[in-house]
């Protein structure tokens, strides 16, 4: 039977209080049950409107700010142009997808790590550290090499969807609808008008 989530409720003061302790917590306890992988839901102590995701942002936005960001400017300004878009829901399930095959890769370094230092837990933290740092240049070869497969299928998806979109559409009495999208498929060459040989 699955255990249901804990429950922290949020008042009007931006007070947070644990009902599974009956204690005030921050939002570092709230992180700390994040790294414990302990489920919970935040929600308003009135309204009982969920606000979890609210919380994990300023989590993150606290972490961003403090001196290590994981987010480059570039980065982000990408994030926020697929508000809106089309993909916006695709967008979504392909970093969940990433996020996840890139735990599960670090889950079989850690176990190769633990297979060479053994179980004590001391010496596996350090010696996962120093893992990490002698094979750094391997794990950033083999993360940007499953990143730009990830990128092409992405790409070919997405040219795969507008292709099928035009198949989909052109049979409808839209006007110009095939010439617009064949004029954008195929550039015209220099001098020569829709119809034919530019005249002098």
């Amino acid at each position: 039977m699955t255990q249901p989530p804990r429950i922290i409720k949020k008042y009007p003061n931006r007070r947070l209080y644990d009902t599974e302790t009956s204690s005030y917590i921050t939002l570092s306890d709230v992180k700390k049950l994040v790294l414990d992988t302990i489920k919970f839901r935040v929600e308003d102590a009135k309204t009982k409107e969920d606000l979890t995701r609210s919380i994990l942002l300023q989590i993150i936005l606290e972490e961003e700010s403090a001196g290590s960001p994981m987010f480059s400017s570039d980065m982000l300004s990408q994030m926020i142009r697929f508000y809106g878009n089309a993909m916006q829901g695709m967008m979504g399930n392909y970093l969940e997808k990433n996020i996840q095959t890139f735990i599960d890769m670090q889950k079989r370094l850690q176990g190769q790590s633990q297979n060479m230092y053994g179980q004590n837990p001391m010496l596996s933290s350090e010696a996962w550290n120093e893992f990490v740092k002698m094979q750094g240049p391997a794990i950033q070869g083999l993360m940007g090499s499953y990143l730009e497969q990830s990128a092409n299928a992405f790409l070919e998806m997405q040219q795969q969807l507008q292709k099928q979109t035009r198949n989909l559409f052109g049979g409808f009495p839209f006007p110009n609808f095939n010439s617009a999208a064949n004029k954008s498929d195929t550039p015209q060459e220099p001098g020569k008008s829709e119809k034919g040989e530019g005249k002098s």
